[in-house]
């Protein structure tokens, strides 16, 4: 999966903001040739408000899958942050990874600069995917 760096930035910032609660948001984009490639990012409150566990609200999801369909994109991944541990997903990840075409991004504030992985979940079995920043502008 390819993302911008700015949108790596927004993550970043975001998680700082939530810390030390995790912080979640989700991520827009389409397929171009053959990869994978995030386009848009939206923070969103984590209404579980909790430094262990995030949920991101139903109604942020709606409003944001309604935005994308106006520009041609689509939901390709799930963020949220680990303030204290590794960008891996917990038991509990596992257990609500209600999309299973979407990436699982994860980033971890307990290393510097901070690891951002991403993970497809799907009944139950985790596989990374491997995650590439770019220059905004599409270049490596």
């Amino acid at each position: 999966m390819r993302i911008p760096r700015s949108i790596v930035a927004e993550m970043i910032r975001h998680a700082r903001a939530g810390a030390p609660k995790e912080a979640c948001g989700l991520v827009g984009g389409r397929l171009e040739g053959g990869e994978l490639v995030a386009r848009r990012f939206r923070p969103t409150p984590n209404e579980a408000d909790s430094e262990v566990f995030y949920t991101v609200p139903p109604l942020e999801i709606l409003r944001f899958e309604r935005q994308l369909d106006r520009e041609g994109l689509e939901l390709v991944a799930v963020f949220h942050s680990h303030p204290q541990t590794r960008a891996y997903p917990s038991p509990t990840d596992v257990r609500l990874a209600y999309y299973p075409e979407a990436v699982y991004l994860i980033l971890s504030l307990a290393s510097d600069p901070p690891d951002l992985r991403g993970f497809r979940i799907r009944e139950g079995r985790v596989a990374e995917v491997a995650i590439v920043v770019e220059e905004d502008g599409g270049g490596a």
